[in-house]
């Protein structure tokens, strides 16, 4: 597994008010896999949650790599891995 430091995203415009955010992080779990927790919202807000769960380190860690590109193409900043 690369990290296990969350990946802070966000995406503001003014013009459009729009002010979001997106978090990437892995975390464990108590049967040995390894989950990507992604979540997402309005700036300010609780947002949503999402989980994934995989039996290996190394997919978990390309899926949210490929999750932060993704979100990067659409406008997202932020400090990544």
């Amino acid at each position: 597994m690369n990290t296990m430091h969350p990946v802070f995203l966000r995406r503001t415009d003014a013009a459009r008010n729009m002010a979001r955010y997106y978090v990437l992080s892995l975390q464990p779990t108590l049967f040995g896999e390894v989950s990507v927790v992604r979540q997402w919202g309005r700036i300010g807000t609780r947002g949503r949650q999402k989980i994934d769960f995989f039996e290996d380190g190394n997919e978990a860690d390309a899926a949210l790599s490929r999750l932060a590109e993704r979100k990067a193409k659409r406008g997202y900043a932020g400090k990544g891995p």
